[in-house]
Parts: C-alpha cells; structure tokens; sequence
C-alpha cells in the first residue's frame, strides 16, 4: 500500500554495559549490525544520557567527595546525602528551592532536579553525572557513525525530567547534531485560519520522549533508539537546542516572582 505520509518507526539498541572510556559511538555501530540494522539517510539516534557520560569518565565514588559546609546545610533541608549534594553545588547554576530528595536547579540553562545527577544506572556508591558538554558529545558520535555508514543522520542525547505538576517522566534533548531540534511554527495557520503567534514545535524532546518508551529506565540495556520517518529535519550543520531566557520562561519568572 502506497501512502504520501511515510510510518514513523523505533528501533531499541541494545548493547552491552557501557563502561568508563568506552568508544559508545563504535558499539551502537557495532550493536546495530549485531541486530541487522542498516542505517538510512534521515535516520535519527536518540542516545541516554547516562551511558554517554560513563563513557565520557563522568561517573564519581561518592567515597571521594568532600561536602562543603553548605552542602552539609542543604543536603539536611531536602534530605539528600550531602556528597550528592556537593557534586550538586559543582555542577548547577543555581539552587532555588526543592522537596524531600530532590534540589530544583537551573543546570546548563534549564531546570533540573539534583542538576541532573543519577545514581541509577551506576555501580553502587557511585552516582552518574549529565555529559560535560553533550552538544559535543552527539557531535562527535554523529561524525563517528556517518563516516562508518556513509549516510546522513541526526544525533540526540536525551535525558527525563518531570513537568510542572505531572507526575511521571517525559524526554528532553541535551544535545543534538544534524537536526532542527525546535521548528517556528509561527506564522502559519491552523484549521480555522488563525495565526499562530507563538508556537515552536519542540521537535527533539518529542523524539526524545517517544524514544524512552522503548529505553526505560531500569534495566533495558537499550541506551538508544534509532527513529525512522520522523518529521525532523536532518541538515549538515550542529544546531545547538535554544532556550528562553529565565525571565522569558513562563514557570521560572512567576516562581522567583513569587
């Protein structure tokens, strides 16, 4: 049957353990000839964030960190380990409030609970930090994994944070390459002829999302997910994700208001 609208389809990766200075790039290759999956053009991967980041050395023994007075102080109030709390501290742009286990940050331009270091998925007394610099990060695989397969691909590196009064978890992208990652829908026009003012489809975080459904996050083993037919726009250049200034966003201006 012939269609005009191509199928989205998801394919979860499974690879084994990803461990400190592994080459992720080269065993999602690998893992994906291991399960007959030949790459296309227009292809996109969504990779966890967590298995880039151990690969990348970014796991830490909680053993080794030394909290600081002001960890000791905050990791009481939100009832946190404080050496968490100190790597917290290290990695977040700003601490702004936060409830039992859980300090709400401003990490990299964007709000993230415990400024987005894990301690699952990670050997015991270790907990996992976000990538360093995950734009380079999806950069460096896409470069990596188009050379190997000679085709024209979209890298994104994916975490889950929960929504403003939502239970439960949805994706967002850290890092992209070779994708549009948010289209401007503004200026076009819905069903009934109105202008849409102020629309942007946030194109890399519903990929990000829809991948997670295959990922889990337990023990799936499957770090990431190739996605083929989506409505991204897989271009040549790295397009870094764009994000609202803090007096533009709707939630954080009104909660430091208040």
């Amino acid at each position: 049957m012939k269609t005009d609208h191509p199928f989205l389809q998801m394919f979860g990766i499974k690879t084994p353990l990803i461990k400190p200075g592994d080459n992720i790039a080269e065993i999602i290759a690998n893992s994906l000839e291991k399960q007959g999956l030949q790459l296309q053009d227009n292809d996109v991967l969504v990779i966890a964030e967590s298995p880039v980041a151990t690969s990348e050395h970014r796991l830490v023994l909680l053993d080794d960190v030394r909290p600081s007075e002001k960890a000791v102080h905050l990791a009481e109030k939100y009832q946190l380990d404080p050496r968490e709390m100190e790597l917290i501290l290290q990695e977040c742009d700003e601490i702004f409030g936060g409830v039992p286990g859980a300090a709400l940050t401003i990490t990299r331009g964007t709000l993230a609970p415990n400024a987005g270091i894990d301690s699952s998925n990670a050997p015991d007394g270790y907990v996992v930090l976000l990538p360093k610099n995950p734009q380079e990060s999806a950069a460096g695989i896409r470069r990596y994994i188009q050379d190997r397969c000679n085709c024209k691909i979209g890298v994104i590196i994916g975490d889950s944070r929960t929504q403003p009064l939502r239970l439960g978890c949805v994706g967002i992208a850290i890092g992209t390459s070779g994708i549009v990652p948010v289209e401007d829908a503004r200026g076009t026009f819905d069903l009934f002829g109105k202008e849409l003012k102020i629309t942007r489809k946030a194109v890399a975080d519903n990929l990000v999302s829809a991948a997670q459904l295959l990922m889990g996050e337990a023990g799936e083993s499957v770090p990431a997910v190739l996605i083929r037919g989506s409505p991204a726009r897989v271009v040549d250049t790295d397009m870094e994700m764009p994000l609202f200034s803090r007096d533009e966003c709707m939630y954080y201006s009104n909660i430091r208001k208040a």
